[in-house]
């Protein structure tokens, strides 16, 4: 026979009204609040709010209608397609037991990664800095490099379709090359399993011999890189400063090279087609 359940005491139904009284005045304050930003942002007293109803009346039905166009409905029916794909193939890979070490490896590396990831963040910083700002440089050229790349993509179609119509006919042919790859790499995987595993033992040993005399090499290196320290920095200010020096001499040569090209291309260009450069005369001269 069940019990019969006890009674709570005083104690705990005025804990609970009181907790009930707490909770309602909270949400009583919630909805004060809720309605007054409601009647200050719809005050019609100058007009704001009726202004305000006006843009989402005119938006909505914007979207409305712009939703029911067949360029939105086959983007939602792309949407949900995907979502579907997305639910049907992506639960049966969640449940698979290979998921499993995936996610304990994904584990590892994010806490091994997190350390280094903090480390290189200053220096990801200022290289997306000074990236945008030779993207930003190199702007004028963008356009000449976009239109060069749609002229290689065209002239890679029709190789790209005749290639996929070569295949696309030769399936027999490619399932039979399949067949017979698989009927002769398959026997040997043992083997090769077996002799990585060998060959892994043995890299092992190899690493595990040559990882103190390299961390010898490794402090001695560092010991005379920071003993050749001021060397190398005498080296970099010599070559940077003969660079300096050679400056004036550079762009003096770029100019007169850059004179040369554009005089030798106007010759050029009024050999080739003397009529395309009308203030360009050439008199021959009988010998």
């Amino acid at each position: 026979m069940a019990t019969i359940p006890s009674l709570p005491s005083r104690d705990e139904v005025l804990r609970m009204a009181r907790s009930t009284t707490d909770i309602t005045g909270q949400l009583l304050d919630t909805a004060g609040n809720i309605t007054k930003i409601a009647i200050n942002t719809l005050d019609p007293r100058d007009g704001s709010g009726t202004e305000l109803l006006r843009v989402l009346r005119e938006t909505t039905a914007e979207l409305a209608e712009a939703s029911a166009s067949p360029q939105a409905q086959e983007a939602f029916y792309r949407i949900v397609d995907t979502l579907t794909r997305l639910g049907t193939s992506g639960m049966p890979l969640a449940a698979h037991p290979v998921s499993e070490p995936a996610q304990a490896l994904l584990a590892a590396l994010g806490d091994s990664l997190l350390p280094v990831l903090d480390a290189v963040e200053p220096a990801v910083e200022e290289f997306a800095a000074v990236l945008g700002e030779l993207a930003e440089a190199m702007s004028p050229l963008l356009p000449t490099l976009a239109g060069m790349a749609a002229g290689a993509l065209l002239a890679l179609t029709p190789a790209i379709r005749a290639a996929a119509e070569v295949l696309r006919e030769s399936s027999p042919e490619l399932r039979r090359i399949a067949d017979a790859v698989t009927a002769a790499v398959a026997p040997l995987l043992p083997a090769q399993v077996a002799l990585a595993e060998r060959a892994a033992t043995v890299g092992a040993g190899l690493v595990r011999a040559a990882l103190p005399p390299l961390a010898d090499v490794t402090e001695a290196a560092a010991a005379a890189t920071k003993a050749a320290r001021p060397v190398l920095i005498a080296g970099e200010e010599l070559l940077v400063t003969g660079l300096e020096q050679l400056q004036p001499l550079l762009l003096t040569t770029a100019a007169r090279t850059g004179r040369v090209a554009r005089a030798t291309a106007i010759r050029v260009s009024a050999a080739v087609s003397p009529a395309a450069e009308p203030g360009v005369v050439v008199a021959v001269t009988p010998v």
